[in-house]
């Protein structure tokens, strides 16, 4: 296919746990027949849940993808798990789409994952639209809308409206008239066409002369507002009854953008020392090929699995492509369109087509796929992902497996954006982090069911630091003489705080020496000397970090001065001086957004308060549900998970993030420092 492909839709499908994601989407294929019978995720059935673990919890784990073909169109439907646990897999996903849909459950209205994802789609100019599910149930659709016009704003429109006490749907987009479950259609569809001609001088002037727009005429202002976010259409369904599923295929196909209509990705061309250069792909077929990789999977037995987006060009099986900047072309020996589990050899994929390939060992989430036609350097801008807080310390349980643990951890990481590594030097510990127990639980799971590894687990030590409050002078003289060459180094320190807090820039060293008192070769083993104390800690332990050192003054001797001798006397005078500067111990603190019944408030509040934890805001939402934002110091929420649950009887959730550090109580400080063993150093 050569030109623009307007006959594919990109849909990523998100929103909340229990909103209706997976049974919507097994709907969509059923009523397109796509599938022969309705998947159900209460017997396994579910083309989209297709894994164990997913299966077993009832909620999706992984994303998965589904394609089906209405009205000539083929559209990609990506399902994302709603647990806040696996929210980053989802949001990784975004860029492979050019629509997000987002799946309210009317009872809980905008819960923490729908803020998140509507936020960073808006922030991305990606064109969203909102589906309120389950509207046979009976519930009061109005509160949902009006908390969804809230945090959005009054660009929501409804596309169609529930009817028939919502046992179906009345499109307000063509429909001048009708009735409805929430009013009159005529209302509806003005304020929708209000909204639309609004982008639109030519079409506006003709509208307000009392001139009807003709659907077709609507169009492609229609598609002009969605692009700039000047519209977010609201629709309504039921995957159950399948009430305005139909429905919601004929908007996919007449009203999303395809992928030429939609706006950009940002990608850039990220060259070293140079500033980012937007990049637009084309999305013509005929043009170089460049595609994003935007999921790896991981089998034990075939090894990477590549999903990925073409944005233009083709790429084509037994093709050879390049891997970001890597010189050597990868054959493509084969090309998989996806669907759920199934992987379906094909011969090529357009520009706009969403794929996988297998076995290629360089890729990794956010590698560009390209025939060389195209920059190596192109980049898509990172997503703003949730900070992985939460955390376990892991070690092979069986001697000689620690090489098979890091090679299963790297896997995982890949799967995973938000699971990280870390091997915590001041600990000892390797720690593998993500955002909630869930998520570590079923990555310990994967770990010895998928690669083998028994492993063993304990709670991480928190990675508290160290700073200093105030100034303080620090000295050491080095000497040490034991026949022959020696050793000499005299070093006058002072430690400060540094203005800004930023733990990526943790000290700033400062060369105020003059008159030649500390040769300017010895002022890098000096802070050497002065980042080896750092990392051991001065009180407790833990890295220091926030701090400005400037050497002013010291001695040196013109044969027994070597760079060992100042790194020895750089390390005992920050250590001098850091322990006059009133020296602390900073905790991290996480910012936490807790949704739960109303009736939990009391109890909620009450437990963050014994953790130490400050109640920011607290909002009433839909269904009688409250939102609590707070911080709290991450020590003290690391069972934060279970707490919740025994509150709220299992109706509670919540986010957490990494947000700031502060000084730690008194005693918390004085419990840390008695807890602390320095290693006796032998001075060289």
């Amino acid at each position: 296919m050569a030109g623009p492909n307007k006959l594919v839709r990109n849909i990523v499908v998100m929103g909340g746990s229990g909103t209706g994601k997976t049974t919507l989407i097994e709907a969509l294929l059923h009523a397109a027949g796509a599938t022969p019978k309705l998947g159900k995720i209460e017997d396994g059935s579910t083309v989209c849940d297709h894994d164990p673990v997913s299966k077993e919890l009832q909620h999706s784990v992984d994303p998965s993808i589904v394609h089906l073909k209405h009205e000539g169109v083929t559209i990609n439907l990506i399902d994302t798990p709603g647990l806040s646990d696996f929210s980053g897999r989802g949001i990784a996903c975004m860029p492979a789409a050019d629509l997000v849909l987002i799946v309210v459950d009317p009872k809980t209205g905008v819960d923490p994952i729908f803020r998140r994802v509507s936020k960073i789609a808006e922030d991305r100019k990606q064109p969203r639209m909102i589906c309120i599910s389950k509207i046979d149930r009976g519930d009061d659709l109005s509160e949902a809308i009006e908390a969804i016009k809230e945090f959005i704003g009054p660009v929501v429109r409804p596309l169609d409206l529930p009817a028939g006490h919502g046992q179906s749907v009345v499109d307000c987009f063509e429909n001048e008239s009708g009735e409805s479950d929430l009013g009159d259609v005529k209302t509806y569809h003005s304020q929708l066409v209000d909204q639309v001609v609004e982008v639109d001088d030519a079409l506006m002037e003709k509208y307000l002369e009392g001139k009807s727009a003709s659907p077709s005429e609507l169009h492609d202002p229609f598609e002009k507002a969605l692009r700039e976010a000047h519209l977010v259409p609201l629709v309504f369904v039921s995957g159950r009854s399948g009430a305005g599923v139909k429905e919601l295929l004929s908007d996919l196909v007449r009203l999303a953008p395809s992928p030429s209509e939609s706006n950009p990705r940002p990608f850039e061309i990220v060259e070293e020392g140079k500033d980012p250069l937007p990049w637009v792909p084309t999305h013509d077929s005929s043009d170089p090929a460049m595609a994003h990789v935007f999921r790896v999977s991981v089998d034990p037995y075939v090894g990477r699995l590549a999903f990925f987006r073409v944005h233009q060009g083709t790429v084509r099986k037994d093709s050879a492509l390049r891997v970001d900047d890597g010189r050597k072309p990868i054959k493509l020996h084969h090309l998989f369109r996806v669907m759920g589990r199934q992987h379906v050899e094909v011969d090529h994929l357009d520009a706009g087509e969403i794929g996988a390939v297998p076995k290629l060992e360089d890729v990794r989430p956010g590698s560009i796929l390209h025939d060389g036609g195209v920059s190596d350097h192109i980049r898509l801008r990172p997503l703003a992902l949730p900070r992985p807080v939460q955390g376990l310390a892991v070690h092979a349980a069986q001697k000689g497996a620690e090489a098979k643990l890091a090679e299963g951890l790297a896997k995982l990481e890949l799967e995973d954006p938000t699971l990280k590594v870390e091997h915590v030097a001041a600990t000892g510990e390797t720690v593998l982090r993500g955002l909630g127990d869930l998520q570590l639980r079923i990555a310990m799971r994967h770990l010895k069911d998928r690669f083998g590894v028994e492993v063993a687990t304990q709670p991480p030590k928190i990675a508290y630091r160290e700073t200093v409050m105030a100034k303080g002078e620090g000295h050491c003289r080095h000497k040490k003489q034991t026949g022959g060459a020696g050793q000499f180094a005299e070093v006058y320190l002072r430690v400060e705080p540094l203005p800004h807090d930023d733990p990526n820039w943790p000290m700033e060293l400062v060369d105020d020496t003059y008159g030649g008192s500390v040769p300017r070769q010895f002022i890098p083993a000096i802070e050497k000397g002065v980042r080896q104390a750092m990392t051991h800690g001065v009180i407790a332990g833990y890295p220091v970090q926030g701090v400005r050192v400037s050497v002013y003054d010291g001695k040196h001797h013109p044969v027994d001065s070597k760079e060992i001798a100042f790194v020895t006397a750089g390390k005992h005078a920050f250590l001098d001086g850091a322990k006059k500067a009133r020296p602390a111990i900073m905790e991290p603190f996480v910012s936490l957004e807790v949704m739960a019944p109303a009736n939990s408030l009391g109890a909620i509040a009450s437990d963050l308060s014994s953790r130490r934890g400050r109640i920011i805001d607290t909002q009433t939402l839909p269904g009688g549900q409250v939102l609590v934002k707070a911080t709290a110091p991450l020590g003290e929420v690391t069972t934060y998970a279970s707490s919740l649950k025994s509150m709220t009887a299992g109706a509670g959730s919540f986010t957490m993030e990494h947000s700031h550090d502060e000084q730690a109580p008194h005693d918390v400080q004085q419990r840390l420092i008695a807890a602390w063993k320095p290693q006796e150093e032998v001075v060289a």
